[in-house]
């Protein structure tokens, strides 16, 4: 059952992303907004990957060798549960610069507005949820493999989104909303 299961990683993965794109498209009304929220997503699972990966090759050259560092269904589940986190961070930025933006404000003050506003409950929540995992990270006894795998997975993820996320959302906010404009301009243009 679980080499099944993690042979549908891909496509748990692509539900969830799917699932939060129409979600987000509905918040913000608007098809091209919610790409700015998922576009920062792959930063954390290439920080679940990487923590996973790096923490085995850890373990690995001391001999040894953590059954739970692995893609398992239960890293399976930290990485969506990871896709929501990631994009709650994105949401926070995003949706204050959207509301300049819209008050008109310009679009790149607008960004950096909303991410210098947003920057401390970003590092507050993101801090507490990482501290929070790192029992499961470090977990040991019985059933201890599946907490590592969902722990380090978490918390790696979550570091790597954070770190990066917070230049990397304002960013691509900007480069959404200027690429929207220019097609609404050419619509414009040929109607």
């Amino acid at each position: 059952e679980e080499k099944n299961a993690s042979s549908s990683t891909v496509q748990v993965l692509a539900l969830a992303l799917v699932f939060v794109f129409l979600a987000l498209a509905a918040l913000y009304e608007s098809w091209s907004v919610p790409f700015a929220v998922l576009l920062t997503v792959p930063t954390g699972i290439m920080g679940a990957l990487v923590s996973e990966y790096g923490l085995s090759l850890i373990e690995a050259m001391f001999g040894h060798q953590n059954a739970g560092l692995q893609n398992s269904v239960y890293m399976q589940i930290g990485l969506v549960m990871l896709i929501g986190l990631a994009a709650k961070n994105a949401i926070l930025i995003v949706e204050f610069a959207k509301v300049r933006a819209d008050a008109g404000m310009d679009i790149v003050q607008a960004a950096i507005e909303a991410a210098k506003i947003r920057l401390r409950p970003i590092l507050m929540t993101s801090l507490a949820f990482i501290i929070g995992c790192l029992p499961l990270m470090l977990a040991s006894g019985a059933g201890a493999g599946a907490r590592n795998a969902m722990g380090t997975a978490v918390v790696g993820g979550m570091l790597m989104a954070t770190l990066l996320g917070i230049f990397l959302i304002p960013v691509l906010f900007v480069v959404i909303e200027k690429i929207t404009e220019k097609v609404s301009r050419r619509k414009e243009q040929v109607n």
